[in-house]
């Protein structure tokens, strides 16, 4: 999706107040013609909006403004970012996405997401600086909540008090990506959903990973890693058959996994960031599909606090 935003930086950042937006208008590009629609802006996350250049958006959209286009039914929209001006943002960019569609494929329970192609102007005072930037829109979690007839709980739930299956899906898909940049339990990096009386963990944002390996990326020494890249599984104690089932989900999913990230390659500005990606995968694998490296590597590393 074509998109033209126009706003400034540093009166976006500005704004910390969660419940105070700046206002703009939103161009897309939709039927082989342009439209606009009125938005407001602010900015999200604590790390990046003081670490990026780029900070990621929540954007606001109200109902007649949004009716009858392409953005009916969504109110709320996190519109994702480059973080800094560098040469690979647009990769990382990439490489969070393919995370999404990842996940996509192992649960039914998952944010949907879509690219877009920005033309950004950024306002500063008289002037007006231009960039070309990739990013993708994100559902929001009542979205997702609607479409599972549930909702979104938002209460403290220790993590054995969630839904089995999906939880030991999420702690996977976490080392997969070698994400230990979250918690279901405090809901930082995700969110719950309450469905058919069962708690399951919902998440999104995968830029500080090794799968994404970013340069601002911060690394979590308490946990015996010094680098995002080194991988720690992070789910908690279970019965076995919920870890020897999602295992053989993974393995069978495995050629569905590699062909969607080698569908991208063509896509990415630097080879490097690209192979890197993909290495990662393939070792996520190596553990997985060894019987010693499983046992030493997950199951004796899954949590009881």
């Amino acid at each position: 999706l074509k998109l033209k935003l126009s706003y400034s930086n540093k009166e976006v950042n500005s704004k910390t107040d969660d419940s105070t937006f700046i206002k703009s208008v939103m161009e897309f590009y939709n039927d082989n013609k342009w439209s606009s629609i009125n938005v407001k802006l602010r900015a999200r996350g604590n790390f990046r909006r003081s670490e990026c250049y780029f900070p990621p958006i929540k954007m606001r959209i109200k109902k007649e403004d949004r009716e009858k286009t392409l953005f009916d039914g969504n109110k709320n929209l996190k519109l994702v970012l480059p973080c800094k001006l560098e040469s690979e943002n647009n990769d990382n960019i990439l490489q969070e996405f393919i995370a999404y569609k990842i996940y996509e494929i192992i649960s039914p329970y998952h944010f949907k997401t879509r690219r877009v192609e920005i033309d950004f102007n950024e306002l500063r005072g008289k002037k007006i600086k231009n960039f070309k930037l990739k990013g993708f829109f994100i559902e929001d979690d009542k979205r997702v909540a609607q479409r599972h007839e549930g909702k979104v709980f938002e209460r403290f739930v220790h993590p054995l008090g969630m839904q089995h299956l999906t939880s030991v899906q999420n702690a996977f898909f976490q080392f997969l990506l070698g994400n230990t940049d979250f918690s279901v339990a405090y809901q930082h990096n995700g969110k719950l959903l309450y469905v058919e009386k069962q708690i399951i963990p919902l998440p999104y944002d995968f830029d500080m990973t090794g799968w994404v390996n970013p340069s601002y990326a911060t690394v979590n020494t308490s946990l015996g890693i010094s680098s995002v890249q080194d991988r720690i599984y992070r789910g908690f104690k279970r019965d076995r058959e919920f870890f020897e089932q999602v295992r053989k989900q993974f393995i069978e999913k495995k050629s569905e996994l590699i062909n969607l990230v080698i569908s991208f390659e063509s896509e990415f500005s630097d080879q490097n960031e690209y192979n890197n990606m993909f290495e990662f995968l393939e070792d996520f694998y190596n553990i997985i599909e060894d019987n010693n490296k499983f046992e030493k590597r997950i199951i004796a590393q899954a949590r009881t606090k």
